[in-house]
């Protein structure tokens, strides 16, 4: 052969140099940016993904860029099938004259694992067709049958999670029991994660049904129960949106893995929805380090009386749509008897919401000893568990009003005896920790100033505040859910357009089917509010959170604060 080449024979060995040329060049540019050029080996690709079948499928057009391996010669070639050694270049040069000769060349012969290929025969062609800038090769095409698809866009360190995946599948059958679920996750090692939940399942589920339950039958039924309601929780959520390079699998973890946390940090359960939604809130990107940041100094320097707290509404943000209203109640108890009522409260609202989970919390403030807490925490769960409602109390240090405004973050509604009401005169007022709470709450508060009594009939005192507005939200949910009757007072002291407002309130109502008797009066707020409902025989007033700001109201005082002082009923206040 040697000096006895023809000009083809020449320009190809050429063509041949340029490509090797190349593929130098791939090379070098690999290890600059570290990003893998090597065909993938197949058999490794096979026993990963535990492949096994085999199915001819005949002659197809295969797209060159999903030819991603070899079967035998993955070290001979690039990725993109540039040769990798001088001594091909016969063989390569021979291959690129028959690509212009009249009988041309047989088809290639390919393995399909997925949507990627992998080369059984034909490399060489592969090569040239791929430098003469084809986008197909005629193949002979043969499956091979896996329970984890690929794509061509495989890399090498992806194998191994591919690889985890299969065993998972293989363990647990879900491809089959399940076919379209899509479990795979991004970080190795988590697969035997959720074989462990599964595994925890499967052992409640043999407790309950008494047998032995096979794995692929509780792999099922967890995914039916767990992994996909929690999955539904994340969509709505929109967490993928929050980290788009991960999956719902990982989600699933990470929401497991957080719910836990927060169950160890905080002494209660917590329920997968609000694990998801804390780690919504805390995934959050841009200027939360500075919001952040923003709002620990406002905590340093503002007092707490002067705090304006979270905006109206926004304690329901995430609960519209949600019966019953209240299914979190958060229960402060100081430890005296007279804290007691506020428990004795919540078990009958619990009990009217159809079986609220009650979340008890006692605050120890500075270097106090604490008392009996033990004792405290068996009173607590005893009376619970007489009135068959799930309760937990847990014991936490730090400052009472600002703790129990911490934990309102995982409750509904904060029910507290009011054992010292904001006082009449503007210091009283500033050192105020009931104001605190009403002011920094994200969640309504009901005061129970005496005695806790059934909550059959209620006032609202509406002005068309947005703070009112919350009031009128909640009346109406009462009103229609607990069947309760209602009064709606609006009190002209001196707006004339009152009577508006009072139509307001109305319409709203009438929109939802609900019946109430509305009252138009005129006198000082605060007494027309007590009086009224005196007369009426309600058993509880709703208003609205203060509606002035802090400062305004520290040194005037506010309708609110009066109620609180005067009122023998509970107080529900909204914001």
């Amino acid at each position: 052969m040697p000096g006895s080449f023809s000009g083809d024979f020449a320009a190809a060995a050429q063509d041949f140099m340029r490509a090797r040329r190349a593929a130098e060049m791939e090379r070098l540019v690999a290890r600059l940016t570290g990003r893998p050029i090597d065909l993938v080996a197949y058999e490794a690709v096979r026993q990963q993904l535990r492949a096994q079948r085999l199915a001819p499928r005949g002659l197809h057009d295969v797209p060159l860029d999903a030819i991603i391996g070899s079967v035998d010669r993955y070290a001979d070639f690039t990725r993109s099938f540039l040769p990798l050694h001088d001594g091909y270049k016969e063989r390569w040069a021979r291959v690129k004259m028959a690509t212009e000769d009249m009988a041309g060349l047989p088809p290639v012969e390919l393995y399909k694992v997925g949507s990627a290929y992998f080369v059984k025969d034909g490399h060489h062609r592969i090569s040239v067709a791929r430098q003469l800038g084809a986008t197909h090769i005629q193949a002979y095409v043969t499956e091979v049958n896996t329970p984890v698809p690929i794509t061509p866009d495989l890399r090498m360190e992806d194998l191994v999670l591919k690889g985890e995946y299969a065993a998972f599948l293989e363990a647990t059958r879900l491809h089959e029991t399940r076919p379209d679920a899509n479990l795979e996750v991004t970080v190795a090692g988590r697969y035997h994660e959720l074989e462990s939940h599964i595994a925890v399942h499967r052992y409640f589920m043999g407790e309950a049904a008494q047998r032995e339950i096979p794995f692929p039958e509780a792999a099922a039924h967890w995914y039916d129960t767990v992994y996909l309601p929690v999955v539904e929780t994340i969509r709505e959520y929109q967490l993928l949106q929050r980290f788009p390079k991960r999956t719902e699998a990982d989600l699933y973890l990470w929401v497991s893995e957080h719910r836990a946390e927060l169950q160890a940090s905080l002494g209660w359960e917590i329920d997968y929805d609000e694990a998801a939604s804390h780690l919504a809130e805390e995934g959050k990107e841009g200027a939360e380090p500075l919001a952040r940041f923003g709002g620990w100094l406002l905590d340093t320097l503002i007092p707490e009386g002067l705090e304006s707290g979270p905006p109206p509404g926004h304690w329901r943000e995430t609960l519209d749509g949600y019966l019953p209203l209240f299914r979190d109640i958060l229960v402060p108890l100081s430890g005296t008897e007279e804290s007691w009522q506020a428990l004795e409260q919540a078990l009958d609202v619990a009990r009217r919401e159809g079986g609220s989970r009650l979340r008890g919390l006692h605050v120890i403030a500075g270097e106090n000893a604490g008392g009996d807490t033990a004792a405290l925490q068996a009173r607590f769960e005893q009376r619970c568990q007489e009135a068959g409602l799930a309760g937990q109390l847990v014991i936490e240090r730090g400052s009472i009003a600002r703790t129990i405004c911490e934990r309102a973050r995982w409750a509904d509604l904060v029910i507290v005896k009011l054992a010292h009401p904001p006082g009449e005169q503007p210091l009283a007022r500033l050192s105020s920790g009931f104001r605190t709470l009403i002011r920094r709450c994200t969640t309504p508060i009901l005061a129970v100033p005496r005695q806790a009594r059934p909550l059959e009939s209620a006032l609202l005192a509406y002005d068309g505040s947005p703070k009112a507005k919350e009031g009128l939200f909640v009346a109406a949910y009462l009103a229609g859910r607990w069947a309760m009757p209602l009064v709606v007072l609006t009190v002209m002291e001196s707006e004339p357009h009152l009577s508006e407002t009072l139509l307001e309130a109305q319409r709203y109502l009438h929109s939802r089917n609900l019946r109430a008797t509305f009252v138009d009066d005129k006198g000082p707020v605060g007494e027309t509010i007590l009086r009224t409902a005196r007369e009426h025989g309600c058993a509880l007033i709703i208003m609205g959170s203060y509606g002035l700001s802090p400062v305004v109201e520290v040194v005037l005082g506010s309708t609110v604060d009066q109620v609180l002082r005067e009122s023998p009923l509970p107080i529900l206040i909204c914001r």
